[in-house]
């Protein structure tokens, strides 16, 4: 079983994200409202898998990002932002290190196939 950290300042969006992979064999063993706390958790929790909104209320989702990436530079965070349209923001996101992109109007369907794909879950 895969372990997932959600870090998105949305309780909807982190409701939905908990719902698309409750049919895959993933545990959601965290979840932050802010980009400081889940670099918090992920220092804590260190999950396999952390989902990332780089849009929060705190501005720091690409900061946090960044700080993941530079603990473990092989870290599987998936961005899922409303800002994944913008091509600028999604070549950084991957420039940084971020697995995937996936745009928040799409994230149950997305990301579950994606995690099929790549995790075979």
């Amino acid at each position: 079983m895969k372990t997932m950290l959600i870090v998105d300042d949305s309780a909807c969006s982190r409701a939905i994200i908990r719902h698309a992979v409750s049919k895959l064999d993933v545990k959601i063993v965290g979840e932050a409202n802010n980009g400081k706390k889940g670099v918090e958790l992920y220092l804590k929790l260190v999950p396999d898998i952390v989902t990332m909104d780089l849009a929060m209320h705190d501005g720091c989702g690409i900061e946090a990002l960044k700080e993941i990436m530079s603990i473990n530079n092989n870290a599987s965070v998936i961005v899922i932002s409303s800002i994944g349209r913008q091509e600028k923001v999604a070549a950084e996101a991957t420039a940084l290190g971020a697995k995937k992109v996936l745009d928040k109007s799409s994230i149950g369907d997305s990301l579950t196939a994606y995690l099929k794909e790549a995790w075979s879950l």
